[in-house]
């Protein structure tokens, strides 16, 4: 079984901040290539539309980042994901002075009392890290007026939720930004669609990032709409490219993909996990942030990369000083 790519993230590859406020336009992140055979390519995002082809197809998470982070004065309850049955599974944090970390307190049956007189029962473990909790009322009404976009402690500041939600946000439920989608500016898809690359989209809402290097991800609701699934087909048999735009949209589109890569309209929730070991069926490339060491996405980038191409581009990307995290800069990977 293969394992995950293992490195040291030095701490000043970290992005503090949205590009904006170091002076870039959203589109102008730096974009390192993986293009499959040969040597990592550093462009800058911009340069997107000259590095794929007429037929090829971006497909694209449509999910809305929640303000969904809820400080009290010690701690942080970071609402992850809905329940069909109306409870949400949440996280509960110790507040920091730059932000917050993990707590493991709580007891199944505690009462937690929230701001705006609203009160949260923890009713039991769902993971070691996630509760299983009712809010005594409408979660999304209550974070739109009293929760803040999560943030973690190598943001150095609070950001409004606008620079958390990308230009194909239309359906409110992410926990944290589906962030591959975030260098997309309207100009670039205009670029891209006169290029003849079409963008489709798909809907995966994320829940809370793992703290824990070795943690997989857990269940998440998704849809691939019948439009979605017939263009990704169509440019499958027409030669073309499926890159996917980010790690969410994967997880959807091989959850709705049979044996022979062609997708189903889907709608649900996904366990999938993909690894080098199971392969992708339907994506044939990827556009994606910098991943932590050992995380479980880096197995789906293998997946896709190969071992040794994925090991180059990070090293390419430490050595020259490419930005980690939802702010930073981005990987297109191209499979050979």
């Amino acid at each position: 079984m293969s394992t995950a790519l293992d490195f040291a993230l030095p701490p000043a590859l970290s992005a503090h901040e949205p590009p904006e406020a170091r002076g870039l336009t959203r589109d102008g992140v730096r974009l390192l290539v993986s293009p499959g055979a040969g040597e990592p390519l550093h462009r800058r995002f911009t340069d997107l539309p000259g590095l794929l082809s007429p037929g090829d197809l971006i497909v694209v998470n449509n999910s809305a980042t929640l303000p969904a982070a809820v400080r009290l004065d010690r701690l942080a309850v970071h609402f992850s994901t809905a329940r069909d049955d109306g409870t949400w599974l949440v996280e509960l944090r110790r507040r920091t002075s730059t932000a917050s970390e993990p707590y493991l307190g709580g007891e199944a049956g505690e009462w937690l009392p929230l701001p705006g007189r609203a009160t949260l029962r923890l009713l039991g473990r769902e993971t070691p890290r996630l509760w299983r909790a009712a809010l005594d009322r409408d979660v999304p009404a209550y974070l739109r007026e009293h929760g803040a976009p999560i943030r973690y402690s190598y943001v150095e500041r609070d950001w409004p939720l606008d620079a958390y939600q990308t230009v194909f946000a239309t359906v409110p439920g992410s926990a944290e930004m589906p962030s591959a989608g975030r260098p997309f500016s309207a100009e670039l898809v205009t670029a891209l669609v006169a290029g003849g690359i079409g963008i489709a989209p798909i809907t995966l809402h994320t829940g809370v990032a793992s703290p824990e290097k070795d943690e997989p991800p857990y269940a998440e609701r998704y849809e691939v709409p019948e439009s979605t699934a017939r263009l990704v087909n169509l440019a499958r048999r027409s030669g073309g490219r499926v890159v996917a735009a980010g790690t969410t949209v994967v997880r959807a589109l091989e959850t709705a993909a049979g044996a022979d890569g062609r997708v189903s309209a889907s709608t649900g929730w996904t366990t999938r996990v993909v690894t080098p070991d199971d392969g992708v069926r339907a994506v044939t490339g990827l556009i994606t942030g910098l991943h932590e060491p050992r995380s479980s996405h880096l197995q789906m980038l293998t997946a896709i990369a190969g071992e040794e191409p994925l090991r180059r581009a990070y090293e390419a990307a430490i050595r020259e000083g490419y930005l980690w995290h939802e702010f930073g800069d981005t990987h297109l990977i191209l499979s050979a």
